[in-house]
């Protein structure tokens, strides 16, 4: 069997930037969870494309936590990269910064962790290039994501266990 290529992180970074507006807002002018969460998922689809060099999926998307609100005005920006590659699924980070543009502030509202699979024309998964950390910031996020992926993995098996435990 060859060893996979590897690519570097920065191939796969994508940033993107929408203003917040009145139809992205609940009735207090902040932004619907599921508008940042639409964003969250396009920019880490784009990241994953472009290490993959593939179709891929959405398989999942870790705990969300909304740190602060995001206002209509607000200028939303979201940063993915690769954190981790397993054979064909790989894991993105997404920090998404929300900047007041008429005083310039900006302040980190979320990150996120998507889970993706590259897929072929049939939909089945397919071997993708390993990813390298250029720098140390990359490698304690590649060794964080390696942990979470250990604690997914090891909730898949118990979450299996107790659906064959229970008898279904």
């Amino acid at each position: 069997m060859t060893d996979r290529p590897s690519r570097p992180v920065s191939a796969s970074q994508h940033e993107t930037s929408e203003l917040i507006m009145p139809h992205d807002a609940n009735i207090l002018g902040h932004a619907f969870g599921g508008a940042i969460m639409a964003m969250v998922d396009k920019a880490a689809a784009v990241s994953a494309f472009r290490h993959a060099r593939s179709a891929c999926v959405t398989a999942s998307i870790d705990r969300v936590d909304f740190r602060e609100p995001i206002h209509v005005g607000d200028l939303v920006t979201c940063k993915a990269s690769v954190n981790f590659v397993g054979n064909t699924s790989m894991e993105i980070g997404v920090r998404v910064e929300a900047e007041d543009l008429i005083n310039g502030t900006r302040r980190h509202t979320n990150t996120c962790y998507l889970t993706f699979v590259a897929i072929d024309r049939n939909g089945r998964p397919v071997p993708i290039a390993k990813v390298e950390p250029e720098t140390d910031e990359q490698q304690r996020r590649y060794e964080a994501a390696q942990a979470r992926r250990r604690r997914r993995l090891e909730e898949r098996e118990d979450e299996a266990r107790v659906i064959v435990e229970s008898g279904g």
